[in-house]
């Protein structure tokens, strides 16, 4: 008769090959949820930067590329007075440069002048140069003080910049753009919900939309809008009652409505087919002009042989039921990569870029 311990070793000898087999089973079965997890965000991924989207050209007559902007002007503001201002330079994770040393700067064109060209404007000894990388900007007319603020105070006497604060909050983790209304209060689109690279690479992919609208006051900071996939330019309509928040992943534009107490609620979403950047507002007829990207995979994947297109689109009556949306300006890469903004004054369009050129055309 056999010991004991020999009659219990033979059953787990036999039953072994079948759990490692089951085991193998669950495993290949994981790993192919997993994977097919990850090709479906991919293809969303795709479908959100329009990654097949073609552009048609829209030409304008009396256009020419602004001298001394060669590495992007991501956003433009221009004053009633029509100075416009650029924030030139961007260095963005995971897009291209023209510039890669080149730290960024606020330029400034007079709208008034004959022949308008772009001119750097000096900032006030203190301010960390070196590492100034402006994304979006908005001026704040001060009627008290006579002079204008972003987070700078522009002294117009002098062309130059005096840099007053930075603002810094757990709030504002990855600020896109913000729209001043006051000296110091503004609501700001934050575009990702983290501050760390690979987070925010991991949120777009998931699609998580945790990106936000932030008002910031020196006595209050709050989120006042949120559910965004990445929320992108922001404005104001000329009558101060409407927050307009474009979010560039989800090809979409919110209207909210804008309280007494500063905060938001939604009032209706605008969908196009592109992907849209920076929101500019015209003053006397309250059109959106936005600076759009008909394929944001190209973007991201730079081919100066198949380099990212150019789309401006007006959009009017934005709270009628059916708003007008116009192409006004299209073009494939040949002249002008990446619009990121457009803005009007007085007949006059500036188009500027993400780190590419800007144009000025005269419409």
């Amino acid at each position: 008769m056999a010991p004991p311990t020999e009659l219990l070793a033979r059953p787990e000898r036999s039953s072994a090959p079948g759990s490692r087999a089951m085991g193998r089973l669950v495993a290949v079965g994981l790993l192919g949820i997993a994977l097919a997890l990850l090709g479906e965000r991919l293809l969303a991924l795709r479908n959100r930067l329009k990654a097949s989207r073609e552009v048609e050209s829209v030409d304008l007559p009396h256009c020419h590329l602004i001298k001394g902007i060669e590495a992007g002007s991501e956003d433009i503001d221009i004053l009633p007075n029509g100075l416009a201002f650029f924030s030139v330079g961007l260095k963005f994770p995971g897009l291209h440069s023209f510039a890669p040393d080149k730290p960024g700067g606020i330029l400034m064109m007079d709208l008034k002048e004959e022949k308008p060209r772009a001119r750097e404007l000096r900032i006030s000894r203190g301010f960390d140069l070196a590492s100034f990388n402006p994304h979006g900007i908005s001026t704040f007319i001060d009627n008290e003080f006579k002079n204008t603020v972003e987070i700078f105070k522009f002294e117009e006497a002098e062309n130059s910049l005096l840099h007053l604060k930075t603002v810094k909050h757990e709030l504002l983790p990855s600020v896109n753009d913000i729209t001043a209304v006051g000296p110091a209060h503004f609501y700001a689109t934050n575009d990702h919900y983290f501050s760390d690279p690979f987070l925010k690479y991991l949120e777009t992919y998931l699609n998580l939309h945790w990106a936000n609208v932030v008002y910031y006051s020196p006595n209050e900071v709050k989120v006042v809008a949120e559910g965004f996939d990445s929320a992108n330019g922001i404005n104001i309509s000329p009558d101060d009652k409407y927050i307009y928040v474009a979010d560039i992943l989800a090809h979409e534009i919110h209207v909210l409505e804008k309280h007494t107490n500063m905060n938001l609620t939604q009032l209706k979403v605008l969908e196009l087919d592109t992907l849209v950047d920076n929101l500019s507002i015209d003053p006397s007829s309250g059109d959106i002009w936005v600076g759009c990207h008909p394929n944001g995979q190209k973007l991201f994947v730079y081919d100066p042989n198949n380099p990212p297109s150019s789309e401006v689109l007006r959009i009017q009556n934005i709270l009628s039921e059916k708003p007008t949306v116009t192409t006004v300006y299209a073009n494939n890469g040949s002249v002008l990569q990446g619009s990121s903004v457009a803005s009007v004054y007085d007949g006059k369009l500036l188009i500027g870029t993400l780190y590419h050129r800007a144009l000025y055309c005269e419409l």
